[in-house]
Order: structure tokens, then sequence, then C-alpha cells
């Protein structure tokens, strides 16, 4: 008998595109509420799957990473996908070209939290980050999320005083942000043990 394998991080594979477009909308429908409407109602599946498709076959920067947290099925079918990440240069306008890294989207879906997920793959962004030579790790988190924010600063991260607001093209929903920061020029990543429900 095989021995069982254990959950992991790794790149997405082009064939995943369509699980990353499904998760995605998943947890956007989670988080959002009553605003996941309008956001949803302006990108259909099949836009999101491709668009996720091109992020992994053709990157639009060569630092540019798609990760995805894998649940093992130990041998009763295919792995499946169970949460997702995006690492990147950061193009803010107070970046340090070459050192800030960003950590775009970070999702684990509503079904899979509280397993280890998320802090398997926020050590995967870090590791990756520092593996494409950046020094310090950015995020922009919605400021309403206090999961995230916890789970974050419980890994060390902290705010840096920075904000924004997104939304969508017709202004009916906007989201404020504030971004976290972590110094990633030393060692390997240290996640928090036992982060958020709602991140981990």
């Amino acid at each position: 008998m095989s021995e069982p394998r254990p959950d992991s991080v790794r790149l997405a594979l082009p064939r995943e595109a369509p699980e990353l477009a499904a998760l995605q909308r998943r947890v956007w429908a989670d988080e959002l509420g009553e605003r996941a409407d309008a956001v949803l109602g302006q990108l259909d599946l099949d836009t999101m799957t491709e668009a996720w498709q091109l992020s992994i076959t053709r990157p639009p920067l060569a630092s540019y990473r798609v990760l995805v947290a894998v649940a093992a099925n130990d041998g009763q079918g295919p792995d499946r996908v169970v949460g997702m990440a995006t690492t990147m240069p950061s193009d803010d306008p107070d970046a340090t070209q070459g050192v800030d890294g960003l950590v775009g989207e970070f999702l684990i879906d509503p079904l899979a939290r509280g397993r280890g997920h998320g802090s398997r793959l926020l050590n995967a962004c870090v590791d990756t980050l520092r593996a494409d030579g950046f020094g310090l790790a950015t995020w922009w988190v919605n400021s309403t999320d206090d999961d995230l924010r916890g789970f974050l600063t419980g890994a060390g991260w902290a705010a840096d005083g920075s904000h924004r607001e997104i939304g969508t093209e017709d202004e009916s929903v906007r989201i404020k942000q504030v971004r976290l920061h972590s110094d990633i020029s030393g060692g390997p990543a240290d996640a928090a043990e036992t982060g958020s429900p709602a991140a981990d």
C-alpha cells in the first residue's frame, strides 16, 4: 500500500484554469456578500477561465507566478485545488523596482479552510518572491477583512500606512484596502502555525 500523499503547494497547470476561475467566483461570493452579484455579474466564468489560462501559459512578466494549494485525495481520485495565489513585482507608484514583490490574489476555498492550506500557501508565496529576487513582500488587504489581516499580522506582516480604493468599472462597488508588508530578505518564511479559519 502506498503512503498517503501530503497536501502541498505547487505551480498551477494550464488544465486547472477552469478550477481557478470557479474557485475565484466561490471565494468572491463568500467574501463580498451582497456586493458579489454586482461584481460577478460583470465577469462570466468563461472569461475568467481564459484569463487564468493566459496567466499560466503566457504570464505578463517573467516573475509572475500562479500557485495552487492542493489537497491530496490519497488514491481516491485526482488531487483537488483548494487554494490559489499569484506573486509578481509590485507596480505600486512607491515600489522599489527589483526589491518590492506583491502577493496578488490569495484565495482559499471556503469549504477547505482551517486545514493549514493558507499557511502552506503563504509560505510558498514568500519563498517564491524571495527566489525571484525580491526582498520585501507587499499585500493589499480589504480593510474589512479582519480574518486575513489577523492571519498575516500573526505571521509577522504589518501595515505600512498606505491605502487605496478599488471597485467595478461602473463604480457600483467600491472596496477600501490597506497595504501590509513583510521583510523577506532573511531566511525561510515564518507563517503563523495557526491562522484564522477564513485565511488558513
